[in-house]
């Protein structure tokens, strides 16, 4: 009877001794996120009393202008960064089930700087990861019970894939920064328009589709690399489902992820937006 107490107690502490451990473990993801972050935000930090006004969109193409007002965003401050929490789910292909995950991201407008942090679970195991692009240069790394990387990737590819997903989040959740000076615009027809984004050595392309009402409902690009074994570029695409009011915006609530393969499309993402806000001072 004493012996299987002994066990059952030592059993008990083994186990509790190993999920701190492995919590310890997995805060090396977060820890690294946050302090990127913060670096960002001390760095980066600045004045946000100007306003948008008309005249500062008064030479974008007539569906861009038609978004921004849709979207509330003049006679609001400026923006030089944006914070978005999402919920979602991931799957990596036909065959892989979704993961449900929670995100958190932090992107700078001025030296374009993405910070997204990924939480979720994998057959009931913690997975940890970031995606970050920074200084022109981007890197995914996940792993379980963040320790065992599952996704490792940087390099070229990811470069100019991550700086399509730069131009993307000012699209979808930024529409006041689509006066940056390093977008080049074309108009396309009425609702189509043509953007092309550079940043240092990284230059991409889209196609950028909107509706009557002035929403953005798709953003599309040939840019982007699906890094799996090996880089192979195919056509990229984020359509766009619902609308919601945001801290005072109307901004995208509901969308998906696509790549566009020869012979048929796979969405493997889905996120559900939960909250947008601008100019953030502190880390949250």
């Amino acid at each position: 009877m004493h012996y299987k107490v002994r066990v059952s107690t030592f059993l008990f502490i083994t186990l509790a001794l190993a999920v701190v451990v492995m919590g310890f473990i997995s805060q090396g993801v977060t820890m690294r996120y946050e302090k990127e972050v913060k670096t960002a935000l001390g760095f980066y930090s600045q004045d946000s009393s100007e306003v948008l006004t008309e005249k500062d969109i008064a030479n974008l193409p007539e569906p861009v202008q038609k978004y921004i007002r849709y979207a509330g965003a003049l006679g609001k401050p400026k923006i030089w960064n944006f914070r978005v929490e999402m919920g979602g789910k991931l799957r990596n292909d036909d065959k892989s089930g979704w993961m449900e995950i929670k995100t958190v991201q932090y992107n700078f407008i001025k030296s374009p700087i993405r910070m997204f942090y990924i939480k979720g679970s994998m057959f009931g195991i913690p997975v940890y990861g970031i995606h970050a692009y920074k200084n022109e240069e981007g890197i995914m790394l996940i792993k379980v019970l963040g320790l065992f990387p599952v996704v490792d990737v940087k390099g070229t590819e990811m470069n100019i894939s991550d700086t399509v997903t730069i131009f993307n989040d000012m699209c979808v959740f930024a529409p006041a920064s689509l006066i940056d000076k390093r977008i080049a615009w074309e108009t396309v027809d009425q609702n189509t328009v043509k953007a092309t984004f550079t940043n240092g050595s990284n230059k991409v392309t889209a196609m950028v589709y909107f509706n009557e009402r002035g929403e953005l409902v798709n953003f599309v690009s040939d840019d982007r690399y699906r890094i799996d074994k090996k880089a192979e570029r195919f056509r990229w695409s984020t359509p766009i489902y619902s609308y919601k009011n945001y801290n005072g915006l109307n901004l995208s609530a509901k969308a998906s992820a696509l790549w566009h393969y020869p012979d048929r499309e796979f969405s493997y993402a889905d996120f559900d937006v939960q909250n947008v806000e601008y100019n953030v001072l502190e880390f949250k």
